[in-house]
């Protein structure tokens, strides 16, 4: 080996403590490729801070973008339910204006209808009146003319006009401007009760409608159990009267489909057993018994009718005409 080689070869490598060693070309590369791994391991160290350091403030990053869409959200509502406040202050502000407003508007048209002449009453109508007079409902009423139309009361009116025993119902209707109607609904007299030497007129509901001494041509009933004094116009027959005039108003119903009813003259109700018919014309009583079979007893009285024709007697189909009863005729001696 050449002195230049050797040269090359050997370097000095000098100590902190000022000694001087030699080292070959391997030692160099060894030395070298330390050096370079040490730097690689640094320079790995350096990158995991640096990657730990990078997650760690996107983290905080994260959470702090977090923390700021809840605050966000949050306001968002608080402003929403504010902003909802508000609207239901505004509506409820805007109804009262326009109940106050209607209000207003009600209150001067009822100062206007009350006080106009132009709802002055000119007429008033009577409708469906029969037995009693338009004046007699008029006056009861209580309603006048060039009175204001909305200042009377329509179910005092009603009330006060069905004092009149004849009046069942009443409807009171204002015809704006200035007319009013009465429509009436009239009970009818359908029978007759002797009362102290008169007249009672009795509908099929059994109200008291008149004591008069005219007598109309109505079927007079006998025997009624209703005492004298609480016969009066507008009341009613006792409980037990009722009971029978139920039986009245069958025995009323078979007369009619058999077309004899017109030729009833009065009808007794004291026997509840043995309900009598008695036919002025014909001079003829029929004893009908209860209220059972009437079919068929009318047309035993019927032949019998045609049989007897003008002898005054009894009429008997009073038993049970689907036994041994038979229907017969007693000649009056």
């Amino acid at each position: 080996m050449s002195k230049k080689q050797k040269e090359e070869e050997i370097n000095l490598y000098h100590f902190d403590n000022g000694q001087e060693q030699e080292e070959t070309i391997d030692d160099i590369m060894k030395r070298k490729k330390a050096k370079e791994r040490e730097k690689r391991i640094e320079q790995r160290k350096k990158q995991d801070f640096d990657d730990e350091f990078d997650f760690d403030t996107e983290t905080v990053i994260g959470m702090t973008n977090k923390n700021k869409i809840k605050q966000e959200e949050q306001k968002r509502k608080e402003f929403t339910k504010q902003q909802r406040k508000r609207n239901r202050a505004i509506r409820r502000i805007k109804r009262i204006v326009k109940i106050v407003i209607l209000l207003g508007i009600i209150i001067g048209g009822i100062v206007f209808a009350t006080c106009s002449p132009i709802f002055n009453i000119q007429t008033i109508e009577v409708l469906n009146n029969n037995r009693v007079s338009s004046e007699t409902v008029i006056s009861l009423s209580g309603i006048n003319t060039n009175e204001n139309i909305f200042r009377f009361i329509s179910t005092k009116a009603v009330s006060s006009i069905k004092q009149n025993a004849y009046i069942e119902d009443v409807k009171i209707k204002r015809v704006i401007p200035n007319k009013v109607q009465i429509e009436v609904t009239e009970r009818t007299p359908e029978f007759s009760i002797p009362v102290l030497g008169e007249f009672a007129y009795i509908n099929t509901q059994g109200y008291i409608l008149e004591i008069t001494q005219n007598e109309l041509n109505l079927p007079i009933i006998y025997g009624i159990q209703t005492k004298e004094e609480n016969i009066t116009p507008g009341s009613r027959l006792e409980e037990d009267d009722l009971i029978s005039l139920e039986t009245v108003l069958k025995i009323e119903s078979a007369f009619k489909e058999s077309e004899l009813y017109d030729r009833v003259t009065n009808i007794d109700i004291s026997n509840k057993n043995d309900y009598s018919i008695y036919m002025q014309e014909e001079k003829k009583t029929i004893h009908l018994g209860d209220a059972s079979n009437l079919s068929n007893k009318m047309l035993y009285v019927i032949a019998i009718l045609e049989n007897e024709k003008d002898i005054e007697g009894d009429i008997f189909v009073n038993g049970d005409l689907n036994n041994d009863f038979k229907a017969y005729f007693r000649e009056k001696v």
